[in-house]
């Protein structure tokens, strides 16, 4: 069965460098995961629910914050290597990450030793330039991150920084 999620991919430009905010998964099995473990908030759309609706409310479950206020551009989905299917929506922001939390979730950690854990569903969240948020970034999310940039007419050069052409 495809499992279907939305998010939200925030969006920021400083002078002529354009950042993308990933977030990290929490919990044990992530913990020592880093480059393509990095995700746009998102999560499961509940049945019946609208896909923006789902994005939205994820995004504030995941960030503990209201998604920013401005002009949201739909970037269409993407099928994951675990068969998930994502829906994203892209909106330029300056969010202060020091404000950030995650709700959490619980699980028997470690496994079969009969112990319930809480652990945030997200542990960190970051501003990155495009080229490090792609190798961060789950793969299939990674061409969000290249649909945001052919939207601005932006070029990723040889260091770690994005031009306006």
């Amino acid at each position: 069965m495809l499992a279907i999620s939305a998010g939200i991919l925030v969006y920021k430009r400083e002078g002529t460098q354009v950042l993308f905010l990933l977030a990290h998964n929490g919990g044990p099995f992530f913990a020592k995961k880093d480059m393509g473990y990095w995700t746009i908030p998102k999560g499961l759309i509940e049945k019946d629910e609208d896909t923006f609706a789902a994005a939205k409310r994820e995004f504030k479950e995941e960030l503990g914050i209201e998604p920013p206020k401005g002009e949201y551009r739909d970037i269409g989905s993407v099928k994951q290597v675990n068969n998930k299917q994502v829906f994203a929506w892209a909106v330029e922001a300056d969010i202060d990450i020091a404000d950030t939390f995650s709700n959490t979730f619980e699980i028997e950690w470690p496994p079969r030793s009969g112990k319930k854990q809480s652990f945030p569903e997200i542990d960190k969240v970051e501003w990155f330039t495009p080229r490090v948020a792609k190798q961060k970034a789950n793969k299939a999310q990674g061409e969000f991150i290249d649909k945001i940039l052919n939207m601005l007419s932006i070029t990723v050069d040889t260091g770690q920084q994005a031009t306006l052409l």
